[in-house]
């Protein structure tokens, strides 16, 4: 049974994939709002928009022109983060460090449809573009010089979304992310100790409780995790242990489709509005190393605490001292299951 205590008093919860801790202060939710409030855009959005950069048979924001595709597009950032021919260099100071980074970064245009989100696509596109994912994981992963392939998602104004054309962002490095660099250590000690992965043991113990379960089909649990920091932040896990997404089988990914599509639903559904987040997927780097300890998973992180006009800003005591959230993640993963 739901320890009420976790309902009622401010505690913490650890992450055991980060190491790191969440100040949870539940009884906050009842207090008055009187912070800013987002602008929602209701606006429809046309099949095609002659002045977007990534709509079919446009010309891109950096000269080239996009083909006629009917399907998922994908191509090199024109104003990309990373460059793959920057010259190697570093500083090796004690308190000046410096090292030179290389990569690939791409983008990827779920359907030509402009007025589509994954909220909207059918099962059968969805799993597309995860066929799409897999395929540019394989290929960047291959090269040497790639040590590292991030695929994620922004959505929405509130997110910093530049083009609301439905369409996401692969980025490929040499040297490993942070967050990367915490999961694995974290996941490799777990599995050391254990012999099993720890997404793995977690998803046995989550499907055990059924306290923050939103939805599940035969290969894949989506839930509300126990230490969550963003208000109704999710992950995808595969029930399996699976290193990266290569590992799917035909029927795995359109079981992954059908649990993004059910998910982005609900989200849009929660306040009745195209609902913003963030998502990526964390999943084995592509070096030539032992990976038996990974356990890949998606995460989405949306910024929308108590309607679709209140945003979740991580400011003062969590830029300063540690994530803080108010809503609990049973609270959280109740409503999203109510809406599924």
């Amino acid at each position: 049974m739901l320890d009420t205590a976790l309902q009622d008093y401010s505690h913490r919860r650890y992450n055991p994939l980060t190491g790191e801790w969440v100040l949870v202060s539940p009884h906050r939710a009842k207090r008055p709002w009187q912070g800013q409030e987002e602008e929602t855009n209701t606006q429809s959005l046309p099949s095609y928009d002659k002045d977007c950069y990534l709509c079919s048979g446009n010309t891109r924001a950096g000269g080239k022109k996009n083909p006629d595709y009917q399907d998922v597009f994908v191509f090199e950032n024109d104003f990309a983060a990373l460059q793959n021919e920057s010259p190697s260099f570093a500083i090796e100071e004690e308190l000046f460090k410096v090292k030179s980074e290389t990569g690939i970064c791409k983008v990827i245009c779920f359907t030509p449809d402009h007025s589509k989100s994954l909220a909207n696509m059918p099962v059968y596109a969805i799993e597309k573009v995860i066929e799409v994912w897999q395929e540019e994981y394989q290929k960047l992963g291959a090269l040497p010089e790639i040590n590292y392939v991030q695929i994620f998602e922004n959505k929405g104004a509130v997110m910093g979304c530049s083009n609301p054309h439905p369409h996401g962002q692969i980025w490929s490095q040499f040297h490993l992310p942070n967050e990367i660099l915490k999961k694995d250590d974290n996941q490799r000690r777990y599995f050391s100790k254990h012999g099993t992965s720890l997404l793995e043991d977690y998803v046995i113990l989550e499907l055990e409780k059924r306290e923050r379960i939103v939805f599940q089909n035969e290969h894949f649990v989506v839930l509300v995790p126990f230490w969550a920091i963003w208000p109704f932040e999710t992950m995808i896990i595969p029930k399996k242990r699976q290193s990266s997404i290569l590992e799917m089988s035909r029927n795995e990914r359109i079981a992954y489709a059908t649990c993004i599509s059910v998910l982005t639903r609900a989200y849009d559904q929660l306040f009745n509005c195209s609902f913003p987040y963030s998502s990526g997927i964390h999943q084995a780097p592509t070096h030539n190393l032992d990976h038996t300890h990974w356990h890949w998973h998606m995460s989405f992180y949306p910024p929308l605490l108590r309607s679709a006009t209140v945003k979740k800003f991580m400011v003062g005591y969590e830029m300063f001292g540690m994530p803080q959230r108010d809503i609990t993640a049973e609270t959280a993963a109740t409503m999203l299951y109510e809406l599924i």
